[in-house]
């Protein structure tokens, strides 16, 4: 598997705090991996970086070997899904999507076309001429995805997008994600503070702590060999109390199975 970006000793500071702290990580082609921690950690600071709304104070980005730290966000060929679905409330579900699609040259002439069929493979055709505001939180934020999906980015980037969803609409959003990531082979970076939803997506997932990584790895590695007290107090405990607080109605007579044998 080929790496697609490359971060180099990235730092960021304000006002005098150093936010991250010399991060080195790589991010595979076609890889789904999530950026893991506590609010306040880096998580975002890293996620706005990358996608170029924030310039680092030192460290590079290397996107196929080509250094684009100081290129702009409109010529990095990313995508984001924020957390508040940032649509136009006066636009329909295909205004939506199309939007973007207008402002690129090469593909404005077939905006109506693309806009249609990524709808249609993210299962919105019905509401395709609904406003917003007509549909549910997660009906939103599957626009949302589509919108990103439309412009064909390289690597698209989450923003803890399932945050503000009931537990049963972050369930089936979290499926479809990963279904849309398996058919448009896409790079996917994904920041959220919940452990559960980093370890049903990812291929690897970047454990991080007070503006450093704690841990980058499989998920199956860091149950299995948790790098140090942070990984099992953050990680491994928080996904096993869940598991134990379930394990007496799902098995009544029955203790929850060890961790490694669940993932």
């Amino acid at each position: 598997m080929s790496v697609k970006l490359e971060i180099q000793n990235l730092t960021q500071v304000f006002n005098r705090y150093e936010v991250l702290h010399g991060l080195n990580f790589t991010v595979n082609d076609g890889e789904f991996l999530s950026i893991l921690g506590p609010s306040g950690c880096g998580k975002t600071t890293i996620l706005r970086i990358l996608i170029g709304l924030l310039f680092p104070t030192s460290g590079r980005i290397l996107k196929d070997g080509n250094d684009i730290t100081a290129v702009p966000a409109s010529k990095r060929n990313m995508g984001i899904v924020f957390q508040n679905y940032a649509l136009f409330q006066n636009m329909s579900v295909l205004g939506n999507v199309e939007y973007a699609l207008k402002f690129n040259k090469e593909l404005k002439s077939r905006s109506r076309a693309i806009a249609e069929n990524i709808i249609e493979q993210v299962g919105l055709s019905e509401h395709i001429q609904k406003k917003p505001y007509k549909l549910s939180g997660g009906q939103q934020q599957r626009v949302a995805i589509a919108r990103t999906l439309a412009c064909n980015p390289e690597i698209i980037l989450f923003d803890e997008p399932m945050s503000a969803l009931d537990a049963a609409t972050r369930l089936l959003l979290r499926d479809e994600i990963k279904r849309i990531q398996k058919q448009f082979r896409s790079t996917m970076i994904y920041i959220t503070h919940d452990q559960e939803e980093a370890f049903a997506l990812s291929d690897r997932i970047m454990v991080m702590n007070d503006g450093t990584i704690q841990q980058l790895d499989s998920p199956k590695a860091i149950i299995s060999n948790p790098a140090n007290g942070y990984i099992s107090e953050f990680v491994i405990n928080n996904l096993s109390l869940k598991i134990n607080s379930l394990a007496k109605y799902v098995q009544p007579e029955a203790a929850a199975p060890p961790l490694e044998t669940v993932l």
